[in-house]
C-alpha cells in the first residue's frame, strides 16, 4: 500500500520535472521558433565579428579546459574543441563505478560525427540552437549564462570556499539546460563558471560572452601545412601494405598506439602537430571512414581495415598526451624488427573475443622478440598509456600499486628471452585476459578463474626458469636491460596518486620500497588489461575483473625483482612488502622450483641486499638514465640544499601535504620549478577496495622533482629564495591541519586567490618552454579548498 502511493508520488514528480522542462523548451520556441542542431561552420565572418580561432580558443584553452578537458569534463562538456563545445553536455557519467550495464561510448570524433548524432544519443546544447538572434543567442545559450552568472555574482573573498560547492570526483552534477536554468541559478547562484575559480578578466568574459551573443560561428579550421603531405602519405603506406604479413604487423601497432599522439620530428612546425592512428573503412587517398569501436581488437566488420593518420584538432591536455616520434629511425627499426626476417604470416587471425583479446594468441606468427623490441623502444610510453590510454582518471590501475617506485626490464637478449617464444605459445590459454566479459553476478567466480590459470602459469614458468638456469645459464645483472647503451627508457620511475599517476624516464628520489622487473609477457598483458582491452564505458563487473587481475599482474613484477635477491634477503624483503596480506596472497610472489635451487650470480657484499642491487643497477644503467628531474637540474646549490631536506621529512608533515605541489621559487636568476609528491605509505597493496587499515602515515614520505611532474597539480606554491629556508622549516614541522593554514597563507596561490589565473598562466608558460613536446594543459579538478 505505501509503495503504491510512493510510486505515484514519485511519477507525479517525474511529470512535474519533465512539465517544467517541456514549458521552458515551449516558451523558447514561443520567443525563437524552432530549434535545429547545426556545425556552426560558417564560409566567412562579418566584419567585426569575435574569430574563434584568433579570439576565443585562446581564452578557452587557458580557462575552460583546464577543467573541461576529457571524459571526466563536468557533465562532459569536452571543450578542447570547437566540435565539443557545440556537441554540448549530457548528464551520463562515465566514470561510473556502480554501472550495472555498459554505458554507450561517447568519445569525440568517433562516436558521432554530426550534431544532430550527438542529439540522439542524449546531449544537450550549450549554444542556442534558435533561429539566431542576439537575445536568443544569450537567453538560450547555457554557456552564455553560466558566464553571466559568474559575473553577478563572483566568489566570496574567502580563503575557503564554502560548503555549498561540491567539488569531490564523484560529486553528483547539475547538468542544467537552457530551458532549467533559472532553476539552477537561483538555486546555485554561486556556481557561474567558472566553476569554483574566480572569475576570468573583464576581457576575456567579453570574447566569449559577445561570440555567444553573435551566434558562436567559427570558419573551418585551416587545413595542415603542405609540409605534412608527404611524411602523412608515407606512413599511410608503409601501414597499408597488401601482404598478410603486412595487415598483421600494422594491427599490431594499430592495437599498440591507438592512444599515441603521433607527431613527425622531421617538421620544423614550431606549433607541433599530432595525429592519432585509426582504422578507416577506406584506403589512402580517400577521406577517413572511422571504424567506432569499443576496443581497438574488436571486430571492424569491413571486409579490409586501413591505418590511417587523422590529425588531432582539440587542444592538447597533459592528462591524455602521450607523444609518439615518427620518422626515417623509426620505420626503419620496425623494418628490422618485423620484416627483415624469413618469418612467414600464413593466415590472418579473426576477431573472436576470446582470441582477439588474447594478443599471445592473435600475434602467435610474428616473434615474440620483435614484439618485445617494439614495445621497450618506448617503454616509458608503453608504461604511461596503462594510465592516459583509454582513462583520463586511472583508479583500476593506481589502485594496486604503491605511491613511488622503479621499474626494470628484462634483456630480450639474455638467452631465456630467447627461448621464451615456444613457450608462451603453449600458454595461450592460461593467458587469457578479463577483455571479454561484463558480468556483475559471477564476479567470485571468474576471480577463482583468472587465479587458477595465473597460478597455473606462473608455476610453468617457474620450472621453466628452473630448468633453464639449471642448464648452465646463469641470473646476473646481465638478465637487467641496460637500453643498449642509448636507450634512456631502460629505467623507469612510477608516481601514484589517489586516482591518477605518472610515469618518468630515469631512476627518480631516493630508493624506493618496491620495485618491479616486467619482461615480455608481463609488459604485453598488462597492455591488453589495462589499455586495450579496458573500456571505460564498462560495466562494474569489468572493472572489479580488471582489477584483480592487475593484483596478479602487479606481484608478478614484484616477485621478478625479488629474485635478483638473496634467498634469505628476498624472504625478508617480501613479507616486508606483504605485512598483513592474507598468506595466500604470497603464493603469488613464490617460485619454489626456481628459489629452492637458483640463487642469483650477483656479489653482494653488505647486510642490505636491496640497496646494493639498486646501487649496481644505477652503475649498469648510468650511460641511459635520465637527467632531467634528478636533483643536480637545480642549479643554484643554496635553493638545492634547502629542497634536498624536504626529501628527509617523513611522516605527518608529509601526510598533510596534498599529493602533488606545483612549488615557483624565485631569485634574481629568474623562477624555477619544483613539484613537491607525497608518497603515501600502505602495509600492503592487496585490498580489493581502498582500505585504511593498510595506511601507515607514519611512513609517508616526500619527493621533490625539478620541474613539472603530474597532470592534476592540487596546490600551488610561490616562494622567493630569501623565505625557501623559512618555508621548508614550515613544511618539516607540520602537525595540524591549522598549521597547514598558516602555510598557504604565507606562500599559497589558492583557488580561490584573485592572483590565481596570472599565476595559471605563468605555470603553463614555463611548463611549456621547458618541455615543449610533452607538454599539455593541466587540469584543476584536484585543486583542494584547504
Amino acid at each position: 500500500m505505501h509503495g503504491n502511493r510512493w510510486s505515484k508520488q514519485w511519477l507525479v514528480a517525474v511529470l512535474v520535472i519533465s512539465g517544467c522542462a517541456t514549458i521552458g523548451v515551449h516558451h523558447f520556441e514561443k520567443l525563437y521558433g524552432q530549434a535545429e542542431p547545426s556545425d556552426r561552420i560558417v564560409g566567412s565572418l562579418p566584419a567585426g565579428a569575435v574569430d574563434y580561432w584568433s579570439d576565443v580558443k585562446p581564452v578557452v584553452e587557458n580557462r575552460c579546459i583546464v577543467c573541461h578537458g576529457c571524459y571526466d569534463a563536468p557533465c562532459q562538456l569536452k571543450m578542447s574543441s570547437a566540435e565539443g563545445i557545440v556537441r554540448g553536455a549530457s548528464p551520463e557519467v562515465v566514470y561510473d563505478q556502480a554501472r550495472l550495464k555498459p554505458a554507450m561510448p561517447t568519445r569525440l570524433f568517433t562516436d558521432a560525427q554530426t550534431v544532430t548524432e550527438w542529439r540522439d544519443k542524449g546531449f544537450h546544447p550549450v549554444l542556442s540552437e534558435y533561429p539566431s538572434s542576439p537575445e536568443a543567442n544569450r537567453e538560450a545559450s547555457v554557456m552564455y549564462k553560466m558566464l553571466q552568472l559568474k559575473q553577478q555574482n563572483p566568489l566570496p573573498d574567502v580563503k575557503q570556499l564554502p560548503k555549498d560547492f561540491t567539488l569531490e570526483l564523484n560529486r553528483k552534477q547539475a547538468c542544467t539546460t537552457a530551458e532549467e536554468f533559472d532553476k539552477y541559478a537561483y538555486k546555485h547562484p554561486l556556481w557561474g563558471m567558472p566553476y569554483a575559480l574566480p572569475a576570468i578578466s573583464k576581457s576575456e568574459q567579453q570574447i566569449l560572452m559577445s561570440w555567444v551573443e553573435q551566434g558562436a560561428n567559427y570558419t573551418a579550421r585551416p587545413p595542415l601545412p603542405e609540409e605534412y603531405t608527404a611524411p602523412v602519405e608515407q606512413w599511410e603506406a608503409f601501414l597499408n601494405g597488401d601482404s598478410l604479413k603486412q595487415q598483421l604487423v600494422s594491427r599490431y601497432i594499430y592495437e599498440h598506439l591507438s592512444y599515441a599522439h603521433l607527431y613527425f620530428t622531421a617538421v620544423g612546425d614550431e606549433d607541433i602537430r599530432f595525429f592519432r592512428i585509426v582504422r578507416s573503412a577506406t584506403p589512402p587517398g580517400e577521406p577517413i571512414s572511422i571504424i567506432a569501436t569499443r576496443r581497438p581488437f574488436d571486430n571492424p566488420g569491413v571486409p579490409r581495415v586501413y591505418y590511417r593518420l587523422e590529425p588531432i584538432v582539440g587542444s592538447i591536455v597533459d592528462k591524455t598526451h602521450m607523444p609518439y616520434a615518427l620518422n626515417n629511425q623509426r620505420m626503419e627499426f620496425w623494418q628490422s624488427l618485423f620484416f627483415d626476417n624469413d618469418v612467414e604470416v600464413t593466415e590472418f587471425p579473426g576477431y573472436d573475443p576470446m582470441e582477439a583479446s588474447n594478443p599471445f594468441i592473435t600475434f602467435s606468427q610474428l616473434p615474440v622478440g620483435a614484439r618485445y623490441r617494439f614495445m621497450l623502444e618506448e617503454a616509458q610510453f608503453t608504461i604511461m598509456a596503462f594510465i592516459k590510454g583509454p582513462v583520463c582518471r586511472g583508479e583500476v590501475a593506481v589502485d594496486v600499486i604503491d605511491d613511488r617506485f622503479w621499474v626494470f626490464f628484462t634483456s630480450p637478449d639474455n638467452a631465456i628471452e630467447i627461448q621464451i617464444d615456444k613457450f608462451l605459445q603453449a600458454e595461450g590459454e592460461n593467458l587469457q585476459l578479463p577483455a571479454s566479459t561484463e558480468t556483475i553476478y559471477r564476479i567470485e567466480h571468474y576471480w577463482h578463474q583468472y587465479r587458477d590459470k595465473q597460478q597455473a602459469f606462473l608455476a610453468r614458468k617457474d620450472q621453466f626458469l628452473a630448468d633453464q638456469y639449471a642448464g648452465g645459464n646463469k641470473l646476473t645483472l646481465a638478465n637487467v636491460w641496460n637500453g643498449d647503451g642509448t636507450n634512456p627508457n631502460a629505467a623507469l620511475t612510477i608516481f601514484r596518486n589517489d586516482d591518477n599517476a605518472t610515469v618518468e624516464k630515469g631512476l627518480i628520489g631516493k630508493p624506493t620500497k618496491t620495485a618491479w622487473v616486467i619482461d615480455y609477457s608481463l609488459l604485453e598483458r598488462i597492455h591488453y588489461l589495462l589499455v586495450a582491452g579496458y573500456d571505460v564505458f564498462g560495466n562494474v563487473g569489468h572493472q572489479l575483473e580488471t582489477r584483480m587481475y592487475m593484483d596478479f599482474l602487479r606481484m608478478e613484477g614484484e616477485g621478478n625483482f625479488l629474485l635478483l635477491l638473496p634467498a634469505e634477503a628476498r624472504l625478508k624483503e617480501r613479507d616486508y612488502w606483504y605485512r598483513n596480506a592474507k598468506p595466500a596472497v604470497l603464493d603469488y610472489i613464490v617460485n619454489p622450483a626456481f628459489e629452492n635451487g637458483i640463487d642469483p650470480d650477483i656479489d653482494y657484499r653488505t647486510d642490505n641486499p636491496k640497496l646494493e642491487l639498486y646501487a649496481m643497477l644505477k652503475e649498469r644503467l648510468s650511460p641511459v638514465l635520465a637527467q632531467n628531474h634528478a636533483m643536480a637540474q637545480i642549479t643554484d646549490s643554496d635553493i638545492r640544499a634547502q629542497l634536498e631536506r624536504l626529501n628527509r621529512v617523513v611522516g605527518a608533515s608529509a601526510t598533510l601535504l596534498p599529493e602533488i605541489t606545483n612549488v615557483q621559487i624565485r631569485s634574481a636568476d629568474g623562477e624555477q620549478y619544483v613539484t613537491l609528491l607525497r608518497n603515501t605509505a600502505f602495509s600492503n597493496m592487496t585490498a580489493l577496495f581502498k582500505d585504511n587499515k593498510n595506511r601507515l602515515p607514519a611512513e609517508d614520505t616526500l619527493t621533490v622533482v625539478p620541474g613539472f611532474v603530474g597532470a592534476y597539480p592540487n596546490a600551488f606554491y610561490v616562494i622567493d629564495k630569501s623565505a625557501l629556508a623559512d618555508f621548508v622549516d614550515a613544511v618539516s614541522n607540520l602537525q595540524t591541519e591549522a598549521d597547514y593554514e598558516v602555510l598557504l597563507d604565507n606562500w599559497g596561490i589558492r583557488r580561490t586567490d584573485n592572483r590565481f589565473w596570472a599565476h595559471s598562466d605563468d605555470v603553463h608558460k614555463a611548463y611549456q618552454k621547458h618541455s615543449p613536446v610533452t607538454f599539455g594543459r593541466l587540469d584543476y579538478s584536484r585543486l583542494e579548498n584547504r
